[in-house]
């Protein structure tokens, strides 16, 4: 709805002359076209389907006291309008009266399109307004006094005022309950759905935290979509570019982004359950295997241990623990979880031994590393004489005095039991040594020759 413009002759322009016969019509023509736009609007918010639904609301809240409000101004905007049709109307017959107007005539046409001729009379809602309406603030927003008088522009200024401020509450409730209303009756069916597939793995209430917070949310739901009907105003965010246009803002969907948020983080949680019901006897064999090898390399570290000690003198050898007593616990338990449907308890258990069980078999394989280390260094050095032997017998030097004693003392010592290290590895060297020393004659008649 927009303002009509003054025209020459209208007051507060003293100097200028009466306006002739073609702006008296053109300003009616103008005046005739506000009237439409205002009878359009006022009309469409009549019909307004947010303004039927608030009637028909049980409301609370700040809902509450500015539809309240909101009603009140409407029923105002229509006694305003109901006053400026009256006064057009006036200035109608007025014009109509001749076709060619006298200077009276057109006097009395000026003053009252543009003189603060209109007097806006009583409403009812002007006497409920009287004590709790507001006041001061824009003069153009808040309801007109009874007996107060008006200019057509000043009139239409109001309206537009008041007009404003009802399709505001109107539009921002509509606003409100066309989207989070629905959105939350969407999510409750979701959360239905997921109760359903939490209840099928025993995920409930008192048996496992995700069923407590299904509850949680089942009754934030509730809660939330009781006020959203009851004070969607509460629920509305005005804009933050300071926008005067109707319905300017958004939706607060705050606590339902929340409550959305918890339901896909349980629905993960029970979709993960899901799979270990699919997943269980899979997962229970695979830990068995495990546990299984974990167990046959203990007993394999605790024979070596015992070959080591038996067969290597001197030796630091760690000892060997047995089999975890609690790991084939808990899978006997998981067992137990699986044959009784347990999906709930399974899950969290399964993931744990999973875990614990690689950590176990890890354990065996150092302990096998560490008490067969002597060994190893045992067969190294044993690797070592046969390949110095070699090569001696390579070059023809191998029964050498020398050579054959250091030898038979260093093999002795190798493949006698209990072994000595420090000492067998000294007998090499010293086996080595004597080979390096007998091969450079040989090396240096090379050369020569060459």
């Amino acid at each position: 709805m927009g303002v009509p413009g003054p025209f020459p002759g209208s007051p507060g322009r003293p100097d200028a002359p009466a306006p002739d016969r073609e702006e008296v019509d053109r300003a009616l023509e103008r005046l005739g076209a506000e009237y439409e736009a205002i009878e359009t609007s006022l009309l469409a918010l009549q019909d307004h389907a947010g303004r039927r639904l608030l009637e028909g609301a049980e409301l609370s809240g700040t809902t509450k006291e500015r539809w309240a409000e909101a009603e009140r101004s409407i029923t105002v905007l229509w006694s305003l309008f109901d006053a400026y049709t009256a006064a057009l109307e006036s200035a109608r017959e007025l014009r109509e009266r001749r076709r060619w107007p006298s200077a009276d005539d057109l006097a009395e046409l000026t003053e009252l399109l543009n003189g603060e001729g209109v007097t806006v009379p009583a409403t009812d809602a002007d006497a409920e307004t009287a004590g709790g309406g507001p006041k001061g603030g824009d003069p153009e927003g808040g309801p007109a006094r009874p007996g107060e008088r008006f200019s057509l522009e000043g009139l239409v200024a109001r309206i537009n005022g008041l007009y404003a401020r009802s399709l505001d509450v109107i539009v921002a409730a509509d606003s409100v309950w066309s989207a989070l209303p629905a959105r939350i009756d969407l999510l409750s069916a979701e959360l239905q759905r997921t109760r359903s597939l939490a209840h099928s793995v025993g995920v409930r209430p008192g048996e496992h935290p995700a069923g407590d917070d299904l509850e949680r949310i089942t009754e934030e739901l509730s809660r939330l979509r009781a006020r959203v009907i009851a004070d969607p105003l509460a629920f509305w965010v005005s804009s933050s570019t300071g926008s005067s246009a109707p319905g300017g803002g958004r939706p607060d969907t705050g606590r339902y982004d929340r409550a959305a948020r918890a339901l896909e983080d349980i629905r993960r949680e029970v979709a993960a359950v899901l799979d270990v019901r699919q997943d269980a006897e899979r997962r229970l064999m695979q830990l068995r295997d495990v546990l299984s090898r974990a167990d046959r390399t203990l007993t394999e570290a605790r024979q070596a241990r015992g070959e080591v000690l038996a067969k290597i003198a001197a030796s630091e050898v760690p000892a060997v623990s047995g089999p975890s007593t609690a790991l084939h616990e808990q899978l006997a338990a998981a067992a137990d979880y699986r044959r009784r449907a347990q999906w709930h308890r399974l899950s969290p258990l399964l993931d744990s031994l999973e875990e614990r069980a690689e950590d176990e078999l890890h354990r065996a394989r150092e302990s096998l590393t560490a008490v067969t280390a002597p060994l190893a260094v045992r067969a190294e050095l044993r690797g070592r004489l046969d390949a110095y032997r070699a090569k001696a017998a390579r070059h023809g030097v191998a029964e050498d005095p020398l050579l054959t004693e250091r030898y038979d003392i260093a093999r002795r010592m190798l493949w006698s039991a209990p072994c000595d290290l420090r000492a067998a590895e000294q007998a090499v060297w010293r086996y080595q040594q004597a080979a390096a020393e007998a091969l450079v004659p040989l090396q240096r008649e090379g050369r020569e020759e060459s």
